[in-house]
């Protein structure tokens, strides 16, 4: 069995919660591991709160969710102003900081992470998980 779903949400805090839980059911009806479940909603929250916190100039943003048994694959997508790529990058947030702990997430609780960023065109975080 397989699940694909398409969302397009308005840019607002509300959206977070609400794709967080159709996630969480997907995940449920398909038997997916709690472990490899609680990661994707973790970084899923943190991909949809980074559109409604920065994602400038976006009324709405887009949610792709491909869910399958043996893996799950996550994109996100704004037509906001886009983010500097190189502040993304690899490196942890120090322990004080306040900011850029969402990307550090999503890249250690995803597999085959992938960000692009333009000013034109809007930012795209896509990742991917795979069940045991």
């Amino acid at each position: 069995m397989r699940m694909s779903v398409r969302l397009n949400l308005p840019r607002e805090v509300d959206s977070v919660p609400a794709v967080r839980r159709l996630l969480r059911c997907a995940l449920t009806i398909l038997r997916v591991d709690r472990q490899a479940g609680a990661d994707l909603e973790i970084a899923l929250t943190e991909a949809c709160a980074n559109v409604v916190h920065h994602a400038t100039g976006a009324n709405n943003f887009e949610v792709h969710l491909d869910v399958a048994q043996d893996r799950c694959s996550i994109d996100v997508v704004d037509d906001g102003a886009g983010f500097d790529l190189t502040e993304a990058s690899d490196t942890s947030p120090s322990s004080d900081s306040e900011r850029g702990r969402g990307l550090f997430l999503i890249r250690a609780l995803g597999e085959n992470v992938r960000m692009q960023s333009s000013a034109r065109t809007g930012s795209l975080i896509h990742f991917e998980k795979s069940f045991a």
